[in-house]
């Protein structure tokens, strides 16, 4: 697929890795729909990506009814849809057992609804409106990109959550593109390291630091360009298929 003829749906596109995903696409002559949930950051990316080539959706990614509904008023936004980048995600940090009680299981529920669920969700949602569509070189339809996580591999104390819901990711990203693929459909996942977005942007110095010197080469935190520009790779090579792609500068999660 063309970057320039990329009609894609992001999902937590007005910040941090989605939104570095849009403006690639935008920049290289896509245009977006951003699904997320925050109204403000949602306004002032349209403000910069320009209203002709990007519209904001707020969505509930957990929410059936509510994300078929955008769906579709994305794909009337766009004049289409061939493309979508599954970035919406929480860190659902927590012991099993914390100092006083052991996990709210609603704590485990809801990361796994947002970043697990919600991803599913929005994928068939999107699929359903792809296999309709004209195909393309190599009879492609459409493209689905999620985004899942090094710590689906190696989660550290405190992640089982997060961990799960991006294992379930990276797990269901085989059949899916199996099933879809006699539509055209291709799923692809990538498993981002430790990159700087607004939850690393968040921690204490001394905690980045560490981070960035725990990976080995290069020593510092991914930058969401760099994601962006997988993405865009994985857009435009019709052979990459059902595999997840590890963007992590070779880091190994410690334990904690």
């Amino acid at each position: 697929m063309q970057l320039d003829s990329s009609l894609a749906i992001v999902t937590g596109g007005v910040s941090g890795l989605g939104l570095a995903v849009a403006r690639h696409l935008v920049a290289h002559g896509g245009k977006v729909a951003l699904f997320d949930v925050n109204d403000d950051k949602g306004a002032t990316a349209v403000a910069e990506l320009g209203e002709a080539k990007a519209r904001y959706f707020k969505t509930d990614v957990t929410s059936e009814d509510g994300v078929a509904a955008n769906v579709q008023a994305a794909h009337d936004f766009l004049g289409g849809l061939n493309t979508l980048v599954n970035c919406a995600g929480i860190l659902g940090a927590g012991r099993v057992l914390g100092r006083e009680t052991p996990m709210p299981l609603g704590n485990f529920q809801a990361t796994v609804m947002v970043n697990l669920v919600g991803s599913f969700n929005v994928a068939k949602a999107a699929a359903n409106l792809m296999q309709h569509n004209e195909p393309g070189n190599d009879g492609e339809r459409g493209v689905i990109v999620n985004t899942a996580s090094v710590a689906a591999y190696e989660g550290q104390i405190g992640q089982a959550a997060y961990s799960a819901s991006k294992g379930g990711v990276v797990g269901m990203t085989l059949p899916m593109a199996r099933e879809l693929a006699r539509f055209g459909i291709r799923v692809m996942t990538v498993a981002p390291g430790v990159f700087w977005t607004p939850m690393v942007d968040g921690m204490p110095e001394n905690v980045q630091q560490s981070l960035a010197a725990s990976i080995p080469f290069p020593s510092r935190l991914g930058q969401p360009q760099e994601f962006a520009d997988l993405v865009a790779y994985i857009l435009g090579n019709t052979y990459l298929n059902g595999e997840t792609i590890r963007l992590d500068g070779a880091t190994r999660l410690a334990p904690k």
